[in-house]
C-alpha cells in the first residue's frame, strides 16, 4: 500500500531532476525546471495567493473555532447544543460542490464581487467545523473545577481562561490550525467557485494545465513542498521526543 501510495511521489521528485521535458525519458540531471519555477510568474502568483489564503484562513478560523468549542462546552446538555454540534458536522459531510455552489450563489445575491475577499471568506467558513472538532475533545478532558479553583485563587475569568484553560487546551489549537491550514492549501473545488478574475490558486492553476499538459515546474514545486512537509515533520518528532525526555 504504501509503495502504491510514495511510488508516483518518489517518480515526480526524481524527473523533477530531468533535463527532459518528458517523463518518459530520462536525459540527464539538470536544475532547469527549478530555475524556471522561480521565473514562472503564474505559479508564482498562484503559491503566494494559496499560502497568504491559506495562513490567514486557517489564524482566523483557530480563533473564531476555539471560542465556538469553549462556548459550545460550556452550554449545558440538551436539544440546543446537540443541534449546533450537528450543525457543525454538515459542512464536513457535505461535499465539497455543494459547498461550493451555495457560497458562490450566497455571493452573487449579495452583489459580492468575486475575488481574493470571497475566496478567503469561503476557506475560512469550511475550515472552523474542523478547529472545533479539533478543541472539543480537548476541553473534555479538563478538570469540570479546573476553572472554579482558579477563580477561587483570585484569577478573572479572563485571566483564567488565558493562563489556565488554553494552556490546557492547546495541543488541540494547534492541531486544528494544521487541518485548516492543510485543507485551505489542498482545497480546489470551493477555490474554483469563489475565486475572481486574477487570483488563482495552485490547485486551480495545476487543473487549469491539465489542458495544455502539465509543465515539469510542477514537479519541481510539488517535490519542493513534499520536502518542506517531511522537514516539518521531522522538526515536529525531534521536538516532541525532546520534551518527553526533559519530562
Amino acid at each position: 500500500m504504501y509503495i502504491f501510495l510514495y511510488a508516483p511521489i518518489i517518480t515526480l521528485a526524481v524527473f523533477s531532476f530531468n533535463d527532459s521535458k518528458s517523463m518518459a525519458k530520462w536525459n540527464g540531471f539538470s536544475l532547469r525546471w527549478y530555475e524556471k519555477l522561480f521565473e514562472n510568474s503564474r505559479i508564482m502568483d498562484a503559491l503566494y495567493y494559496t499560502v497568504i489564503v491559506a495562513v490567514i484562513a486557517s489564524l482566523v478560523a483557530t480563533v473564531v473555532g476555539t471560542i465556538t468549542a469553549i462556548g459550545i462546552h460550556k452550554m449545558k446538555q440538551g436539544k440546543l447544543r446537540g443541534l449546533l454540534l450537528n450543525i457543525n458536522y454538515l459542512p464536513i459531510l457535505n461535499p465539497d460542490i455543494v459547498t461550493g455552489v451555495a457560497l458562490m450563489s450566497l455571493f452573487v445575491f449579495i452583489n459580492m464581487e468575486f475575488g481574493f475577499t470571497t475566496m478567503l471568506l469561503s476557506h475560512i467558513v469550511f475550515n472552523i467545523p474542523y478547529v472545533i472538532l479539533s478543541v472539543l475533545p480537548k476541553l473534555k478532558q479538563l478538570p469540570d473545577n479546573i476553572e472554579d479553583a482558579a477563580l477561587d485563587l483570585g484569577a478573572t475569568p479572563w485571566y483564567a481562561l488565558r493562563k489556565v484553560v488554553l494552556p490546557q487546551i492547546k495541543p488541540g489549537i494547534i492541531s486544528g490550525m494544521i487541518i485548516a491550514f492543510t485543507m485551505s492549501i489542498d482545497d480546489f473545488v470551493i477555490s474554483f467557485f469563489t475565486t475572481g478574475n486574477g487570483v488563482t490558486n495552485l490547485a486551480i492553476e495545476v487543473y487549469s494545465m491539465t489542458r495544455r499538459g502539465i509543465s515539469p515546474e510542477i514537479n519541481a514545486l510539488s517535490t519542493l513542498m513534499f520536502v518542506s512537509v517531511i522537514i516539518l515533520l521531522v522538526l515536529s518528532n525531534i521536538s516532541q521526543s525532546k520534551k518527553t525526555i526533559n519530562n
